[in-house]
């Protein structure tokens, strides 16, 4: 495949888009950004030049990337909300509203396969570049950097109390009879049934139940513990052969699940950490994690930074008519009778579509109250496009 080439041009029949769609739109302030010339350099490389066709302009396929993760779209929705959006146009680099795709559904996933680790750092860094100048990032965050890295999964069982606390107990009591030390009392039997009856308790949500049973387990795994200190009290070498062991079952014995630093697992594996992220190891989940930054950029910040009301600007520069409508019939609902309970800002600017939002992913509204934080302020944005999404069939259905 030829290196790809944009020529595109203005058509001298049809009206550009620039003079037919609001030019305060998010992704159009969004696509005035980004520096697509350096997106195109990087994305170029993939295709060596030679004969055959050029590919596709690569600020329609960076951008059709873009749109297809920042709004959780599938191939298909993103082709078909393509040809009726004029914003996904320009901000894919169109000049002029297209009637037809210009391309073919399967061109993305070519591009996805194609695409190496070269492509996905420059989205990277152009997102973060796009984030400093626009003021979503200040120069103080990049003073601390956190790595994260794809690590290896480990083959062991789910990590429950219960269930290292009894196999805590057996190891304790196979090693013992192993080296020959006569334990008082070994408790297996009374030992699994407990673990059992913890996982039952469990699953019926009768947690009181199941705390007991789990402290029932814990005194009888300590009560080991301690007898076999007593038993190998003055032998250096059983005390050497017990004691990775017994430090394994004392931090099971006195771990919580809720607690924070290290914990132990796995008793066979006891390095092994549990870590809840999210691998980096496809184009793909790449691509996800620079939508994440990029939504986060576009939408849940400008409302994080108006919440106080400081900025001024009207909502119509971050949402649609129809969720400017869902709004509108919202704010009666969620204003309440004393002034306290009120929306404080005016009506339909940008601090007034947060304090609805926020309400929505389940804030309190009074001024006394923690201010609403990004993840409150998500939940009332993915709410808010439901109910958008049903205020836009109502006008369907009921003309």
């Amino acid at each position: 495949m030829a290196r790809p080439r944009d020529d595109r041009q203005k058509d001298l029949l049809r009206p550009a888009l620039e003079e037919i769609i609001d030019l305060g739109h998010p992704l159009v302030r969004l696509a005035r950004e980004i520096d697509w010339g350096f997106l195109d350099r990087r994305f170029a490389s993939v295709c060596a030049p030679g004969p055959g066709q050029p590919g596709l302009p690569t600020r329609l396929v960076a951008g059709l990337l873009i749109l297809k993760n920042m709004h959780n779209l599938s191939d298909e929705v993103l082709c078909a909300r393509w040809l009726e959006n004029p914003y996904y146009q320009f901000f894919c680099g169109e000049l002029s509203f297209c009637h037809r795709l210009p391309f073919d559904r399967s061109s993305l996933t070519h591009w996805r396969q194609r695409l190496g680790a070269e492509q996905l750092v420059a989205l990277i860094q152009e997102s973060l570049s796009v984030a400093h100048k626009t003021g979503a990032l200040a120069s103080r965050d990049l003073e601390r950097v956190v790595v994260d890295t794809t690590v290896q999964p480990k083959a062991i069982a789910h990590p429950t109390d219960a269930r290292l606390c009894h196999r805590a107990l057996e190891k304790l009591v196979d090693r013992a009879r192993r080296h020959q030390v006569r334990l008082r009392q070994s408790y297996r039997r009374v030992a699994k049934r407990a673990a059992i009856m913890v996982g039952r308790y469990t699953h019926a949500h009768q947690f009181k139940r199941a705390r007991r049973e789990l402290k029932f387990l814990r005194v009888r795994l300590g009560r080991v513990i301690r007898d076999i200190r007593r038993k190998i009290a003055g032998n250096k070498t059983l005390k050497e052969r017990f004691a990775d062991l017994l430090a394994l079952a004392v931090r099971v014995r006195f771990q919580d699940h809720r607690q924070c630093g290290p914990k132990v697992y796995a008793l066979h594996a006891p390095e092994v950490e549990c870590i809840g992220n999210s691998p980096v190891e496809t184009a793909e989940r790449l691509l996800k994690l620079v939508a994440i930054a990029t939504h986060a950029a576009v939408l849940t910040l400008p409302l994080l930074q108006a919440r106080d009301g400081r900025s001024g600007e009207p909502a119509s520069v971050v949402f649609t008519a129809d969720e400017l409508g869902t709004l509108d019939a919202l704010h009666t609902q969620y204003s309440g009778r004393t002034p306290r309970q009120q929306n404080p800002h005016p009506q339909r600017s940008l601090a007034w579509a947060a304090w609805l939002i926020a309400r929505l992913g389940g804030w309190d509204g009074y001024p006394s109250s923690r201010p609403p934080g990004p993840i409150t302020l998500k939940i009332g944005i993915d709410k808010l496009r439901l109910l958008a999404l049903g205020w836009g069939l109502r006008n369907v259905c009921m003309p």
